[in-house]
């Protein structure tokens, strides 16, 4: 690398990080002050699975990396490694302590924008000779644009999207110069390994870019189709060496439980100029800032005579058709890979970002734009801001953040136009460029950290109740003897992973379907639409999936949630059948309505009554429709039913929404219900009276209906029965490593023997010696048929698309070998020729 790119890249890299930390500063978020910046997916998501990647890379996980058996009660992992931990940066997290999870997540983020802004000013050098320090500036832009600060810091997963663009520009300059086709092909496999979700939608940038870049040059038609299939071969071998983990992410979606598919609707044009500007937000909106200077300097391309006409009309032309894009759902829909975003539909806006980039270098790799140039971009923002006063989006915080960066660019610009190389003028003109980009940035990232608190769910960082938690689970943990399951009163959507143990509780964009069914049919509650399964607090289920010691843990503070009972973290631990078990006389019945039969189905015992009941209102009257929550039932609907004595009274309302409480007991169970997003979870109420009469007073605090059979009375001596009887002709022992369980089974087994794990894809088991097959589904559960023979049980998983794109891969590797080695050969045969050059659209000097 040139002195002036390493300079360049150094720069950017350090403005980019200056900027987002002091964002922080501003925002008094973690870890520069109180708030909390984990929001959403980064404290439901990233965070717990970067801490279980630094526990496989210390050897403490339960798993490896074909199965994680902490989540879900068993979930595929490389597929998941695949979505979000594929970046090499992830593996940064390991020098990081465990308890410092969070601390290490904020590095990761950090150190992927420093290398999109050094990668982007190494970009534009090359593109086009001109100053170091302006690409470096313009390196900076991109990287802290608005989908950066808004969408991407807290889905970090995204950012290797960022770097991945002017990396994959990089690799198409190659390509037309025939030059570093293997590290083309590295570099390409490296941006799908990393992400190749946003990888996609870069390649296509790229691609654009590359297209263009043909469209200026004009090379002899047979030169440039040469160079365009140097770079479809670079990228189909890339991709081709990143399947084993592509088409195994690819085939995980396929599993996964269904998302919402929402129709296309652009944002009005007003919202989409007005996130052009500093300090606006706006969520499902396309964050397109990349900072005053970028922007002004854009608007002055078409404007610029200095550039070519060609250069001009190529790249406004380029920026305008991918605005456009952005906004018509078939174009929306390929960005996307034509998959519906289950969020906000404008992922994409980053390249876009990035071209706009790049046309404002080019508009000062030519040389400063004059007065007239600049007062017409000037003008053309003064239009564009118009425009976008009249969005919500644009509000009083805005505007000083605009003026300032418009005057500091302004100056900055005219100083530069007026100054000779090396001069005080030229210095003041670098410091006020650079002091309007840190400054607006930072302002603009303080901002969307604000609102997206006002907006987005939000979790604290690790602190005294993670600790808490982990050092319970600890010393509980008797796995695979039998699970700890974590507890019914999450921290966050993925507590096995952040704090320990082995539970049902699981959030992944690739949690399988059979999961979420299973567990719904069995009285299970989800949130983000079946994707992130709750644990269950059930004795039955506990007993059918081998949860020997369950927390109860009070409600987490950080979420304002009223203590209920003990403030304190307590465990049930409970005699449980081991992880295999028999069934002798399996009942395959279909699963049905109710969650109280279906956990008996499973069981292989009746052990519920489950008696009519009868919703009253406020005044007492029936309420045949059973809603509550409005009309005559707003705010003390009661639920009466008669239940056996001593029996153990549990409540199924999926759609209800509130605190329900057992008449005569202490506390209430929270519900949780959100049409289409979040569903209830069954829940233990108390103990029936000796009377038998049952009365559940309800609190709701949003519309919702009681089903038909929503009270069970669980008999516990039968239940314990039931588990006394599948232990003792249950498996004599379990041993679990990674991908692979074996079971010692007593002599004469017949039936199935039953896994307590989802019959996810990918099981094969087999019984003794015999040949593995595809294993059995016992009502959602991995089963194997027994002879009355063998007396183990043996059951390997490889994820689907794994022997595929291992095959893709291997095939890859051998076409790049021998291109490698042919062109090693035709080197010692022929003369070397001159260097080549990348082509430009115009060779002159840069002023």
């Amino acid at each position: 690398m040139s002195r002036p790119r390493r300079a360049a890249a150094l720069l950017g890299a350090a403005v980019a990080v200056i900027a987002f930390c002091a964002g922080d500063v501003l925002a008094r978020s973690y870890p520069f002050g109180p708030r909390t910046r984990s929001v959403n997916d980064l404290g439901n998501q990233y965070v717990p699975f970067h801490a279980h990647l630094w526990d496989l890379l210390h050897g403490r996980a339960d798993g490896g990396l074909l199965v994680n058996w902490q989540s879900g009660y068993g979930s595929s992992f490389l597929p998941d490694l695949g979505t979000y931990l594929g970046s090499p940066f992830a593996l940064l997290v390991a020098v990081f302590p465990r308890d410092r999870i969070d601390i290490a997540v904020y590095a990761v983020t950090a150190l992927k924008i420093a290398c999109a802004a050094a990668a982007m000013a190494c970009l534009l050098l090359t593109l086009r000779p001109g100053r170091w320090w302006a690409a470096g500036l313009l390196g900076a832009s991109y990287a802290l644009c608005g989908w950066t600060l808004a969408d991407a810091d807290y889905n970090p997963m995204w950012l290797d999207g960022l770097i991945a663009l002017p990396l994959l520009c990089l690799v198409g300059e190659w390509a037309l110069t025939g030059r570093r086709r293997l590290l083309g092909v590295l570099v390409v496999a490296l941006a799908w390994t990393a992400d190749f979700y946003t990888a996609y939608m870069a390649t296509l940038g790229a691609a654009l870019v590359l297209a263009l870049r043909l469209l200026l040059a004009r090379p002899p038609r047979r030169e440039a189709l040469a160079a365009a299939g140097r770079a479809t071969l670079t990228v189909a071998l890339g991709t081709g060496l990143a399947a084993p983990l592509v088409a195994v992410v690819y085939f995980g979606t396929r599993h996964a439980y269904p998302g919402r598919v929402r129709p296309f609707t652009p944002v009005p044009g007003e919202d989409l100029l007005a996130r052009l500007l500093p300090a606006t937000y706006g969520f499902g909106s396309p964050a397109l800032y990349v900072g005053v200077t970028a922007l002004v300097l854009a608007l002055a391309l078409p404007f610029h005579r200095a550039v070519p006409a060609p250069v001009r009309a190529g790249w406004t032309a380029l920026v305008l058709l991918v605005a456009l894009s952005l906004q018509w759902a078939p174009t929306s829909l390929a960005w996307h890979a034509f998959a519906t975003p289950q969020g906000s539909s404008y992922r994409q806006a980053f390249v876009l970002c990035g071209l706009l980039v790049i046309a404002a270098w080019h508009a000062l790799a030519y040389g400063p734009p004059d007065g007239r140039t600049l007062g017409a971009a000037t003008a053309l923002l003064a239009v564009l801001t118009a425009v976008a006063s009249r969005s919500a989006l644009v509000r009083p915080h805005t505007w000083p953040v605009l003026l300032l960066a418009v005057a500091g660019t302004l100056a900055g610009l005219v100083l530069l136009g007026r100054a000779g190389p090396r001069t005080r003028l030229a210095g003041a003109a670098v410091v006020l460029l650079l002091g309007a980009q840190v400054g607006e940035s930072a302002a603009t990232s303080a901002v969307a950290a604000g609102l997206r608190l006002k907006h987005l769910d939000d979790y604290a960082p690790w602190g005294e109740r993670q600790q808490r938690q982990a050092a319970v689970i600890a010393e509980n943990d008797g796995w695979p003897r039998y699970r700890t399951d974590p507890g019914r009163e999450q921290t966050v959507g993925n507590d096995p992973l952040l704090v320990g143990g082995q539970g049902a509780q699981y959030y992944s964009s690739l949690t399988s379907d059979v999961l979420s069914r299973t567990l719904t049919a069995l009285g299970g509650g989800w949130t983000s639409r079946g994707r992130s399964v709750q644990s269950l607090d059930n004795a039955v289920t506990d007993v059918l999936f081998s949860v020997g010691a369950r927390l109860h843990d009070p409600p987490d503070p950080h979420q304002g949630t009223p203590a209920r009972g003990s403030d304190r973290t307590t465990v049930t631990r409970r005699e449980v059948p081991p992880l295999v078990t028999v069934r002798t006389a399996p009942d395959t019945a279909p699963f049905g309505d109710s969650p109280y039969r279906n956990q008996e189905l499973l069981l292989g015992s009746r052990v519920y009554t489950v008696p009519r009941l009868a919703v009253r209102d406020d005044l007492g009257k029936p309420v045949t429709s059973r809603y509550v929550g409005s009309g005559s039932a707003l705010t003390g609907p009661v639920i009466t039913a008669r239940c056996p004595a001593g029996t153990q009274v549990d409540l199924w309302a999926p759609h209800f929404s509130g605190t329900a409480r057992l008449a005569g007991s202490g506390t209430g169970a929270p519900f949780r219900f959100t049409y289409g997003r979040n569903r209830a979870a069954m829940a233990p109420l108390g103990t029936a009276p000796a009377s038998g009469r049952v009365r559940i007073e309800l609190t709701p605090d949003r519309p919702g209906r009681i089903p038909p059979g929503a009270v069970g009375c669980l008999d516990t001596a039968r239940l314990d029965a039931a588990a006394a009887r599948l232990k003792a002709t249950g498996a004599t022992g379990v041993t679990v490593s990674d991908g692979t369980l074996r079971a010692r089974l007593p002599a004469g087994s017949k039936g199935i023997a039953v896994v307590a794990a989802p019959r996810i894809a990918g099981w094969r088991c087999a019984t003794g010696e015999r040949a593995a097959r595809p294993a059995g589904d016992y009502h959602g559960l991995i089963s194997v048929p027994l002879d009355g023979r063998s007396t183990t049980v043996t059951c390997t998983f490889r994820p689907p698309g794994l022997r595929l794109g291992t095959t893709v891969s291997l095939a890859s590797l051998t076409a790049l070998a021998v291109l490698s080695a042919l062109t090693a050969v035709r080197r010692r045969r022929v003369p070397a020729p001159p260097t080549s050059t990348p082509p430009r659209e115009r060779v002159t000097t840069a002023p």
